[in-house]
């Protein structure tokens, strides 16, 4: 039993290692360096503080640096800080009490550039860099051990107390009995072995591995089989919002136009489909203050906008996200990109300043030889174009504000329509001389599948709590709309979380709904305040900055595609699609496996117990043993491991997701299932010892009447075990059907019960005789009563159900 355990968890593990092996794409990181008077490169490993490292757009960095030198440059630091679009970088010094998100004069270890080039200077490698502190707080993350850990703990010292309980009973029966010595010892250390249920842990390892596998199925690899079941118990789901509750994937949903003028925009994502409307009409594409916007929009704009190479691939942006929602906002209102561009070529630009938050460039057209187009942080723009009067800007900067507070990130727009766009003025040049064209308010859109998955777990008892490093108004908008955040609820970010006590923190979790730029051991300390309070928490990510809460959670679950090596690493479960919806899938199939753990529970416990009690009945009555050793250990060995491992087997009910989340205190032998075993083992036990001390009293042989009782005990647990397939429905429907492992377990079982009755040498091993065909019918009647006491309570338990108002 421990060797087939053993092999059966190895080989599930393996296999998901091995599939974590594939998801990898190993490659040595190579950087640029100034060495020795000139440029060489190296590989990352190589680094070493004071090194001078050059990067440009698409370059990964190697290691913690200061910079010294930049032009442009901006770094997607979402894998670090959870920030979802490129952060703008300078080489101004920042206080040091800067949060991390916030320092722009470094650039950190496993970000990358996306655009700019810049040089730096290497102030940390390996470990002391942020991403190898990170990796310091999770090995230093205690894993705590799992729900089923827990109670199985709790169940086996209760389960030896008893048995030895038993031992010392059976034996004082025995010699009070006058039985030989060495009968009694047997029957009692056969007793201790049917006591325990050794089929339990293999069930139970292969219970896990089937959910496992049914897992892998729906996109989720288990990296650890205990992961399963914890599922099935969690209470909380934190999870990060960038690229997991979100697309990723910057969509432009609102326009302002001065007058004032609003416009939607719809559709999500880079796809360039989705109606442009002002008001409930389409917008008109010719509206010269509409065509303006946009055409600001797409000119002043450094992105592409790529369209699928194939069927299955997707459209995508290359360069700054912000920019491609502006080109797939401009496709949107008909406009061609690059025809526009042919005729519309650059011929000076301003680049995006991060100091200034501005951006400019000069196209020839043909209306306006010298048209200048300027895009920017509303308050940036709206300084150049003070000229126009303070009643307009005051309107455009309400409405900025306006779209602030929806979690939209806000760009503005003016143009100046002659001017030689000097360098060397920069934009103080423009200031007084700019007309305001627009807003367009940008957002990262939920994913769609993601609000229906959200109030399934409420229905199923689970609270998801956003932990995100993204602006706190900008999560809270995000989890109000799917659900996440409800009434009463608020966001708290990192400062204020710093400031709150463990006892506060305990003491606010309910009412908090979102963590917003939160550092690596502050999302620790989230998910041990949870964990204080009782929860069993999964924690989702896909970040380098998620791996010490992955760690530490009951369930760490990384995304697959987006997710770092270090994020999945720490996770117990990765999912390979990136989708939300999959981690439910999970949860309901760990929930599954508990169920299907419980009925083995149920079935293994009531059948001990009714072998023991017959035991027990026969000493106490002064009747001879009703079953010789060697048959009890058939019972347990054979009949029981038939049909144990295959009833968990079974697939699930479908109410899974309606029932509330397993508490983390529950015993393996809860209210319900003693009550069960109540009924079902004193019925088991009294059919048995009953037609044993029967057919005594008729004066049959000993031989062939412990042979009937052997038989009759193997037929109630054939009987049991389709009792225990469901606390209430009927197990006279197709149940069994549905679970054809089972179906094939009971045909086995009977096989080999025909064997030991009617093969010589098993008669001879086994003390049976061979019993003629049809004194088996009245035996298999007499089981049946098991069946049919089991249904009549379920009756009464589906009406009691449908008598609830």
């Amino acid at each position: 039993m421990v060797l087939v355990n053993a092999l059966i968890g190895t080989f599930q593990e393996g296999r998901a290692e091995r599939s974590m092996a594939a998801l990898r794409r190993l490659a040595a990181l190579r950087v640029r360096v100034l060495r020795d008077g000139g440029e060489q490169v190296v590989e990352a490993r190589e680094l070493v503080p004071g090194d001078v490292v050059l990067l440009a757009a698409g370059d990964a960095v190697a290691a913690d640096a200061r910079l010294i030198e930049e032009a442009q440059l901006q770094v997607a630091e979402a894998a670090l800080t959870g920030e979802s679009v490129p952060v703008s970088k300078s080489v101004a010094a920042v206080p040091e009490a800067t949060g991390l998100a916030d320092r722009h004069c470094m650039v950190y270890s496993g970000t990358h550039v996306t655009s700019g080039r810049a040089r730096a200077v290497v102030v940390a490698t390996g470990t002391h860099t942020e991403v190898g502190r990170i990796a310091g707080l999770t090995e230093r993350a205690e894993e705590p051990k799992t729900p089923l850990e827990l109670r199985l703990e709790q169940f086996g010292r209760a389960l030896v107390a008893a048995a030895l309980g038993l031992f010392v009973l059976v034996v004082l029966l025995g010699l009070w009995r006058q039985l030989p010595l060495s009968e009694v010892l047997m029957v009692a250390i056969s007793q201790m072995v049917s006591m325990v249920p050794e089929g339990l842990p293999v069930a139970m390892t292969i219970a896990l591995a089937v959910g496992m596998q049914r897992m892998a199925d729906r996109g989720a690899i288990i990296r650890r089989l205990s992961a399963v079941e914890t599922l099935g118990s969690t209470t909380v789901i934190c999870s990060d919002k960038t690229g997991t509750l979100t697309r990723n994937e910057m969509t432009a949903v609102a326009l302002w136009l001065p007058g004032p003028r609003g416009i939607t925009v719809g559709g999500i994502g880079y796809v360039p489909e989705g109606a442009v409307l002002e008001g409930a009409r389409p917008a008109d594409p010719a509206d010269p203050a509409l065509r303006d916007l946009l055409l600001g929009a797409s000119l002043c704009n450094d992105a592409q906008l790529l369209a699928p190479e194939d069927e299955r691939a997707a459209w995508t942006v290359l360069g700054d996200p912000t920019e491609g929602a502006l080109l797939v906002l401009a496709r949107k209102a008909g406009i061609t990109l690059e025809a526009l561009r042919r005729q519309a070529p650059r011929e000076a630009e301003l680049p995006f300043d991060s100091d200034t938050k501005l951006m400019a460039t000069r196209h020839r057209t043909a209306s306006a030889p010298r048209r200048v187009w300027i895009k920017g942080a509303p308050e940036a723009v709206l300084r150049l174009c003070a000229a126009e009067g303070g009643a307009a800007v005051q309107a455009a900067r309400d409405a900025a504000e306006g779209m602030a507070t929806q979690a939209l990130r806000v760009l503005a727009f003016a143009t100046v329509d002659d001017d030689a766009l000097d360098a060397a003025a920069g934009f103080d040049a423009l200031a007084g001389r700019a007309r305001l064209l627009g807003l367009v308010g940008q957002i990262d859109p939920p994913r769609e599948e993601v609000k229906l998955s959200v109030a399934e777990c409420r229905v199923a008892g689970i609270r998801p709590i956003m932990v995100t490093g993204d602006h706190k108004l900008t999560g809270l908008a995000i989890a109000r709309e799917l659900g996440i955040a409800r009434d009463g609820e608020r966001a708290v970010d990192g400062p204020e979380l710093e400031r709150m006590g463990e006892a506060d923190l305990r003491d606010a979790l309910p009412g908090i709904a979102v963590f917003a730029r939160v550092q690596p051991a502050q999302k620790l300390r989230i998910v041990e305040a949870l964990q204080a309070r009782g929860e069993v928490v999964a924690m989702t990510g896909d970040g380098v900055n998620d791996a010490p809460a992955l760690a530490r959670a009951d369930v760490g679950v990384a995304m697959g595609i987006t997710g770092t090596e270090v994020a999945k690493s720490a996770a117990k479960i990765v999912i390979t699609d990136d989708n939300f919806a999959t981690i439910v899938g999970a949860v309901q199939q760990g929930r599954v496996v508990y169920a299907n753990l419980k009925k083995v529970l149920l079935y293994l416990f009531a059948t001990s117990m009714a072998e023991v009690l017959v035991l027990l009945l026969a000493l106490m009555s002064g009747f001879p043993l009703p079953l010789a050793a060697v048959q009890i250990l058939w019972i347990n060995i054979v009949t029981e491991g038939t049909v144990t491992v295959n009833l968990v087997m079974d697939p699930a009910d479908g109410d899974e997701m309606r029932r509330a989340p397993v508490p983390r205190d529950d015993r393996l032998l809860g209210a319900e299932l003693l009550r069960r075993v109540a009924l079902m083992t004193p019925l088991i036990a009294g059919v048995t010892f009953g037609w044993f001390a029967w057919r005594l009293e008729q004066g049959v042989a000993l031989e062939i009447v412990r042979t009937e009782t052997f038989t009759v005990l193997a037929m109630c647990q054939w009987f049991n075990v389709l009792n225990c397939q469901s606390a209430r429905a009927s197990a006279l429907g197709l149940r069994i059907v549905r679970n054809h492992w089972l179906l094939g377990g009971l045909t086995l079982s009977v096989l080999l019960q025909a064997l030991v009755l009617y093969a010589p040498p098993m008669n001879a091993l086994f003390h049976t005789v061979p019993l003629p065909l049809d004194s088996l019918l009245p035996l298999l009647a007499l089981a049946s009563v098991v069946l049919w006491t089991e249904e009549a309570r379920k009756l009464w338990v589906r009406s009691q159900r449908r008598a609830q108002p």
